[in-house]
């Protein structure tokens, strides 16, 4: 039996992102919205005004570790805040929560990193771009 392998589209990446920016916008956070592939290849890449250059390669990063793992970044942020300092050894890892993996039909298809506010609020970001998409799909 074979199965079909699903992957973001850059209209997807978009529909992904304009979510993340509603919420963004919504709440005045000037972030850095990063959408990657499964392969942690960038796709589509926002920057809302405002937002400071640094927040680029964060998010850049978050997504990337988000997918590699395939799981929250927060998890890493958890583990390093619990003392379990290894975690910051892990090549791609990033302990700094505001990347999600986005997952379709029990696949994971790609992931989504912002960065420019608080990680709790990157991850608020993160999850209402995937929410819109989902609710779209």
């Amino acid at each position: 039996m074979t199965t079909h392998k699903l992957a973001l589209t850059l209209d997807d990446a978009k529909e992904i992102a304009a979510g993340a920016e509603a919420e963004a916008l919504r709440n005045k956070w000037p972030v850095v919205i990063a959408i990657v592939d499964d392969g942690g290849h960038l796709l589509y890449l926002q920057r809302l005004d405002g937002a400071q250059y640094g927040s680029i390669q964060v998010a850049i990063e978050k997504a990337r570790a988000a997918i590699a793992f395939r799981r929250p970044t927060k998890i890493w942020e958890n583990n390093v805040a619990e003392g379990r300092l290894h975690y910051l050894g892990l090549p791609g890892a990033l302990p700094v929560e505001g990347g999600l993996p986005v997952v379709a039909e029990q696949q994971f298809t790609g992931a989504i990193g912002v960065s420019g506010v608080r990680s709790y609020q990157d991850a608020q970001i993160a999850q209402a771009g995937i929410d819109a998409w989902l609710a779209g799909g």
